[in-house]
């Protein structure tokens, strides 16, 4: 049930802040169990990564070869694969809880290698997806090109390669948190609409949250699950113990929803590998005519709602790789969205230094995925159950996790960084890239210099990196820079 919060000073068992589709499945989980639970977060949800999210269950088709050479990494798609697992009880449940008939939506994944890409990005991430699939002996059958049903991209962007993974489908995102909200109400759940202004505190104890609204909500267990907005409701926390929690910048990207001309959709996702410091080039079905398109990634230091032309130039050029009479589609509607990402580029899970204080948030590109497994894993911990030891690691209040040495990560983000042009189709003199590439090294190589450091940040922050971010960064080094 939802209720006005404009003269509301109510206690629960659990205060959830973000009503995006993390925030909602933990409080659905809670709920369940039964505790009085209150989620909070603004009905139009402004600036979530839900909304605008393509939604894939996306598993093995978002693994890198930079994934597969960290710890953390690897760590990272074990919580995927489980994630996946999960899936097929969560939407049954979740089903017989709301109004919705079905929650996920496409029939598997089909990812193609394509001409547009660069062979160290697509190429070697197409080999780390088939030996990811390996390793976990997941099914996949490998496709002639010719014979992807729907797929008729223009000839000068055609597959060279493509496989199907029967076990990755898509989540129809507006289906999925309508059920969420319906089912967690039916639980006995609360509906706050409204943003949370701070956290109450008392000492190295939460007590709840102020509403902008006005009033506040009484409790002592409060989770952040607010996305990129999570770090900056930790003001009021002794500056020792959030100074140490990586802070998150926005991973803010935009994606479009498009009405094919013959209303012809495809059945699978069609997708090629990450690429470019974005999740690839994808299309999505979403019924009745219409397919998401997506998807751009830009890092921000403040989340975005706004759609910026290029990255709508950068879509809609890349229709050519899918289908070329998409040209003739009508645009529905413009998705912005804004993915949370740690400064160190892994989630943010569990207890935040304060006593009753949690966060739930950081997964980047994962959230929509692992939301029923991180939602019974954190329930777990609240309620004091037997959970997972393994994603201890991403403990909130810790020292920057470290994926790549300063000459991988420059590597990266010089070889990222050349292929966002080709991406976009540039026309250059074939003298000028080696020279492009030789000045966005020095440009790196200064940047990391200037932050007197050895911990390193990602590639695509080093990339995005801007005077917010690079301060955020310093301070972030500066609490761990002695031990």
């Amino acid at each position: 049930m939802a209720i006005d919060t404009a003269d509301q000073n109510t206690t629960y068992d659990a205060v959830i802040v973000g009503n995006g589709g993390l925030g909602l499945s933990l409080g659905l989980v809670l709920a369940r169990r039964g505790m009085r639970v209150a989620v909070v977060g603004e009905s139009t949800r402004p600036f979530a990564a839900s909304v605008a999210a393509g939604a894939m269950n996306g598993c093995f088709g978002e693994v890198t070869p930079t994934l597969l050479r960290s710890e953390y990494g690897r760590r990272k798609l074990a919580m995927d694969v489980r994630a996946a697992a999960r899936w097929d009880d969560w939407e049954r449940l979740l089903v017989e809880e709301s109004d919705e008939s079905r929650i996920r939506s496409a029939n598997g994944t089909v990812v193609i290698l394509n001409t547009i890409g660069v062979p160290g990005i697509d190429t070697a991430g197409y080999a780390s997806i088939r030996q990811a699939l390996h390793d976990y002996k997941e099914p996949y059958e490998d496709l002639d090109p010719e014979d992807v049903e729907w797929l008729a991209p223009e000839p000068k962007s055609r597959p060279l390669k493509a496989m199907f993974i029967p076990g990755e489908h898509a989540v129809d995102t507006p289906a999925l948190l309508r059920g969420l909200t319906t089912a967690f109400g039916r639980q006995g759940g609360t509906l706050i609409d409204s943003h949370v202004s701070g956290l109450r505190l008392e000492g190295n104890r939460v007590t709840g949250v102020d509403l902008r609204t006005g009033g506040s909500l009484s409790s002592d267990t409060v989770v952040l699950a607010a996305g990129a907005a999570s770090h900056d409701l930790l003001a009021g926390v002794d500056a020792e113990i959030r100074d140490r929690i990586p802070s998150l910048v926005s991973g803010s990207g935009v994606s479009l929803l498009v009405r094919t001309e013959n209303g012809l959709i495809p059945d699978s996702v069609i997708r090629t590998p990450n690429r470019a410091f974005a999740c690839g080039l994808h299309v999505v079905p979403r019924g009745d005519g219409v397919v998401y398109l997506g998807a751009t990634n830009e890092i921000l230091p403040r989340p975005c709602a706004t759609a910026a032309i290029g990255e709508i130039n950068l879509l809609l050029s890349g229709i050519r790789q899918l289908r070329a009479d998409l040209v003739d589609g009508h645009i529905e509607k413009i998705n912005v969205g804004n993915r949370p990402v740690p400064l160190d580029g892994y989630p943010l899970l569990g207890e935040a230094g304060v006593d009753g204080l949690w966060m739930m948030t950081g997964t980047y590109r994962d959230g929509l995925h692992q939301s029923p497994m991180l939602a019974e894993e954190m329930a777990a911990r609240i309620l004091g159950d037997a959970y997972d030891t393994d994603l201890d690691v991403f403990t909130p209040v810790r020292p920057p996790l470290q994926s790549l040495s300063r000459e991988e990560t420059l590597e990266v983000a010089v070889l990222h960084t050349m292929a966002v042009g080709v991406e976009h189709d540039w026309h250059l003199p074939e003298d000028l890239p080696p020279l492009i590439e030789e000045q966005f090294r020095r440009s790196f190589e200064q940047k990391l210099a200037e932050m007197e450091s050895d911990f390193i940040p990602p590639p695509e922050l080093l990339f995005f990196v801007e005077p917010e971010i690079e301060s955020a960064l310093r301070r972030y080094y500066d609490a761990y820079r002695n031990g």
